[in-house]
């Protein structure tokens, strides 16, 4: 079996376990009563026996009850965290960290992957990319902020009251989306994305007839567009992809 292979089937018995076979009554259960909880235990269990089985390496006992231990170290820093989306990336973070590190202890294979990784990330290219995306979420916010500033008193007395930072993280959403579908070559999604949000957000705007909001929201968005399109043509134009 490919070591590539056998790292897919434990990231899938880890998100079966996690999520699928995990009910709610047990997470809420674990939550309550910590390490106390019965569901805890059989949570484990359920890891062990579906990394077991998924995997299919019959030979290998200790792979299941190393994934079992490792997971109950984790699921106990958690159970003693408020539930939070910071603690969740941070569960799920280990998880996935420690599933890496256990495939290549159990499979030295995996050793020529982790090769290739680091080569990759030595790599211009990768750093470019990465560049392109903490560009496109802070700076090119602040930027789009300081060319449209000027209109927010005018505007700021008809506007709704909407989510909290919801426009700021929809027009990060919005950017990595655009960045993303760029450098894959799916212009046609580009345009999708436009106009799915002219559809919903514009749509409510002219119902108002509010025609200052509605510039401002859309000189806004070409802003956005427009600065990420240019930076993702340039990218692809200096990197082969």
């Amino acid at each position: 079996m490919e070591p590539i292979s056998i790292l897919i089937r434990l990231f899938v018995a880890h998100f079966l376990g996690d999520f699928l076979l995990q009910p709610l009554k047990w997470v809420k259960h674990k939550q309550k009563y910590k390490v106390k909880s019965k569901y805890l235990y059989f949570h484990i269990l359920v890891h062990g026996v579906l990394v077991y089985v998924v995997v299919g390496e019959w030979t290998k006992f200790l792979l299941p009850v190393i994934v079992m231990i490792i997971h109950y170290l984790i699921d106990v820093l958690k159970v003693y965290q408020k539930r939070n989306i910071f603690w969740f990336l941070f569960d799920q973070g280990l998880h996935v960290v420690s599933v890496f590190v256990i495939w290549l202890l159990f499979y030295k294979q995996g050793s020529t992957m982790l090769y290739e990784l680091t080569e990759l990330v030595s790599t211009t290219k990768f750093w470019l990319i990465i560049l392109a995306y903490i560009f496109i979420l802070h700076p090119t916010a602040i930027i789009i902020y300081n060319l449209t500033n000027k209109w927010e008193d005018e505007i700021g007395k008809t506007e709704g009251k909407g989510l909290k930072n919801a426009g700021k993280w929809i027009g990060k959403l919005e950017r990595v989306l655009v960045l993303t579908f760029i450098l894959t070559s799916n212009f046609s999604a580009v345009g999708f994305l436009l106009a799915a949000k002219s559809i919903f957000r514009f749509g409510d705007l002219t119902q108002k007839k509010d025609r200052k909001l509605t510039e401002y929201v859309l000189i806004g968005t070409l802003l956005s567009f427009g600065i990420t399109i240019i930076i993702g043509l340039l990218l692809v134009k200096n990197i082969e992809l």
